[in-house]
């Protein structure tokens, strides 16, 4: 992978799974520092067990360096410390929570590191989604699936992580949600934050990163900027062959 700036994140020879099944097998790859990269592939080709890894959910062996540091010793917490932040593929929001009280409870790292303008990172998610501006006082278990993925994105932002890592953001979507969804990966790109984007809409996925991975059966297979992943044949008859069909 060919960049202008140094990695923010450098995996090497990655192995990850659950007990003795091993799903990741032998990972490589890094993340420029406000980019967006994104690991495409099926469904069970071990996407989500990637992020988990590397954010410390799940045992891994391999080398995992984040800002030019060994992120193998760190705990979850402790990772959570240095910037990085999971919007996991179930959203896992509290429900009889309120959308604001959701949020705030992102905002853990930077009570922690004492910065007395915390609060100032809630104008800015709302200023991102205006909706939850809307329903801040409305109980997340009541909004619209869309609404949940917003709302999910909006506590890892409270945080202001480095590294914001997203599993699956389109899943059960509507395809207007999803287009605002990505146009929001493009804005917060914009701002400096690095991203790491897991996906099965490979289309949307590819379009909106700088640089993408295919992952299969726990393997990466092809890698290369995006827009080249989008021109390569087998890409196309694999994961956007379908939807050329359709627009054809």
């Amino acid at each position: 992978m060919t960049t202008t700036s140094s990695p923010l994140l450098r995996v090497h020879d990655l192995h990850a799974g659950y007990g003795r099944a091993e799903v990741l097998h032998g990972i490589t790859l890094e993340a420029a520092e406000g980019s967006v990269i994104t690991v495409i592939g099926p469904n069970g080709a071990g996407k989500s067990t990637l992020l988990n890894a590397l954010m410390g959910v799940l045992p891994s062996r391999g080398r995992i360096e984040y800002e030019g540091d060994d992120l193998g010793p760190l705990s979850l917490e402790e990772r959570v410390m240095r910037g990085i932040a999971l919007v996991p593929e179930r959203r896992e929001l509290f429900g009889s929570m309120s959308v604001e009280d959701n949020l705030l409870l992102g905002a853990f790292r930077q009570l922690r590191l004492r910065n007395r303008q915390w609060r100032d990172q809630l104008d800015v998610v709302f200023q991102l989604f205006p909706r939850l501006l809307e329903r801040r006082k409305q109980e997340a278990g009541t909004l619209s699936g869309g609404e949940r993925q917003m709302l999910a994105v909006g506590r890892a932002l409270m945080s202001r992580p480095t590294l914001l890592m997203l599993d699956e953001p389109s899943l059960g979507l509507a395809p207007l949600i999803v287009k605002d969804i990505f146009a929001t990966i493009e804005r917060l790109r914009a701002s400096g934050v690095t991203i790491l984007l897991v996906e099965q809409n490979a289309r949307a996925a590819l379009q909106v990163a700088d640089h993408g991975y295919v992952l299969e059966t726990g393997e990466l297979v092809l890698d290369a900027p995006a827009s080249e992943l989008a021109r390569d044949e087998r890409v196309i008859d694999t994961y956007l062959g379908a939807q050329r069909q359709a627009q054809a």
